[in-house]
């Protein structure tokens, strides 16, 4: 039995004739995401599907983990096989958990595989995945080749080479790939030794000596250049909440010299050198008409003992409740009053903030660019179809739906591509679903139009990049 059907999650005529019609084959503009860059040069053939599918992907361990399956299945030193064959067991347990939908999509449209996947037939799918796996079609560029991806944005360190970005966009693959600048590290300054080893391949990576502020401010200047220099427009910040209480450059200079001598930083030192920073990034993403993006409210590796043994982004990381409106609503302001707030997305990550950051984003419109300020679309916990449409409808009550730069992967896996689809088939379903209720024109050239804006077209015009080939 087919359990993604054509009509999957559409469920009146109207969703179905805005997504098979128009949402369905338009190309991807994947703004925001964590993909290997070098697999992408390299053109990387994955040699089973643990490879390309588990790799990485912290979804799938807390899954596990919530299953019982012992810690060397998801990150230890089991075979690639047997971490298959755990996951598969676990994918049964996973029903109304957004990763059963994601799997049999993901399943569906890079294997035409229709099984249920479970214990029984996991043995099967291994090995048809794996002989498709060595086809051209779904190496790395294969991949973003079939689902006609134009951009990739990667997720990258100021201090990370950009040679491997230049590379592939001289390649002549129908994909754009650009970096995206994100300096959390340089806010970091509490952890003086990795701040300090940081700041010193920032000098090596930018060529500019950081013995002072000023010095510390060009090199990061010079790297923002570089990253512009090969398509770059978009910068990120992965912050608990915005910083807003901002010094004089004396004191910011002051607490500078303390770091770099390896002084002991307390927090508001820290507050303050953060405030400033992001001041400065705020002006570096406006000089150049880039779109900063602001990821708010993660409350980050929890589990202490797992965390000194694995590292961070291992599935251990919660919704956080942090205060998010006077710290937004003071940053945003004074970008704004200093005439250098840049094009920004907002994403959050609790739900009870939806309708704050939704009223936050209408506070600094302003003309001359539609859509300016954007509420993100749902983000890590809230990628998920219920917390869509939260965000969805929080953004339609209290802003213009028809400006939303719609959807992207976040994520590090090729295999993520159908969250677009699936975002398209939400997003149609639920204007279907207005439509039969008479809340909205029954107007099919209308709402497609709408469907075609958010799926593509605002993306497209929204970020200035220079397309690839796959183009509407």
């Amino acid at each position: 039995m087919t359990f993604i059907t054509d009509d999957f999650l559409l469920h009146s005529e109207m969703a179905r004739k805005l997504y098979h019609g128009y949402a369905r084959d338009l190309p991807i503009i994947d703004y925001h995401c964590h993909l290997p860059h070098a697999d992408v040069a390299k053109n990387r053939v994955f040699q089973n599907i643990t490879e390309i599918w588990l790799e990485g992907d912290h979804y799938k361990w807390r899954a596990m983990r919530a299953n019982g399956v012992d810690e060397r299945f998801c990150t230890g030193d089991a075979s690639p096989k047997e971490k298959f064959m755990a996951f598969a067991a676990t994918v049964p347990k996973t029903l109304r958990n957004p990763l059963y939908h994601w799997c049999h999509l993901e399943l569906k449209r890079y294997f035409g595989i229709d099984k249920l996947l479970d214990a029984s037939t996991a043995e099967e799918i291994w090995a048809e995945t794996e002989a498709q796996l060595a086809s051209p079609e779904l190496s790395a560029q294969g991949i973003l080749e079939k689902f006609k991806v134009t951009v990739v944005c990667t997720t990258d360190d100021p201090v990370d080479p950009l040679d491997t970005h230049a590379a592939i966009n001289a390649s002549g693959i129908g994909t754009r790939v650009y970096p995206t600048f994100r300096p959390d590290k340089a806010l970091a300054v509490e952890n003086a030794l990795a701040w300090n080893n940081w700041v010193n391949k920032l000098e090596s990576a930018s060529g500019v000596k950081c013995a002072n502020l000023e010095g510390f401010l060009n090199a990061l200047r010079a790297r923002h250049d570089a990253f512009h220099a090969v398509g770059g427009r978009l910068s990120d910040h992965g912050l608990e909440r915005a910083y807003a209480t901002f010094p004089s450059d004396e004191e910011a200079a002051a607490i500078f010299d303390h770091a770099r001598a390896g002084g002991h930083i307390e927090g508001m030192e820290k507050e303050l050198f953060a405030s400033y920073l992001m001041h400065f990034f705020g002006r570096l993403d406006h000089e150049k008409g880039w779109t900063k993006q602001m990821h708010l409210g993660a409350m980050r590796n929890n589990n202490e003992a797992l965390f000194r043994q694995l590292g961070p982004d291992i599935g251990c990381d919660s919704i956080g409740d942090f205060p998010q409106g006077v710290p937004l609503s003071r940053y945003l302001g004074r970008l704004a009053g200093d005439g250098i707030l840049p094009k920004t997305v907002l994403y959050n990550l609790n739900p009870a903030d939806n309708y704050l950051f939704g009223t936050m984003v209408g506070n600094f419109q302003e003309g001359g660019v539609a859509g300016k300020m954007q509420f993100g679309s749902g983000w890590w916990f809230l990628d998920q179809k219920e917390a869509m449409i939260w965000q969805m409808n929080a953004l339609s009550n209290l802003g213009l739906l028809s400006r939303f730069v719609g959807m992207l992967t976040d994520s590090r896996s090729f295999m993520s591509y159908c969250r677009h689809e699936y975002f398209r088939r939400i997003l149609c379903n639920l204007l279907g679903e207005d439509v039969e209720r008479g809340e909205v024109p029954n107007n099919e050239k209308l709402l497609g139009q709408l469907v075609t804006d958010v799926c593509y077209g605002n993306a497209a015009e929204y970020f200035g990049f220079e397309l690839g080939k796959y183009r509407a």
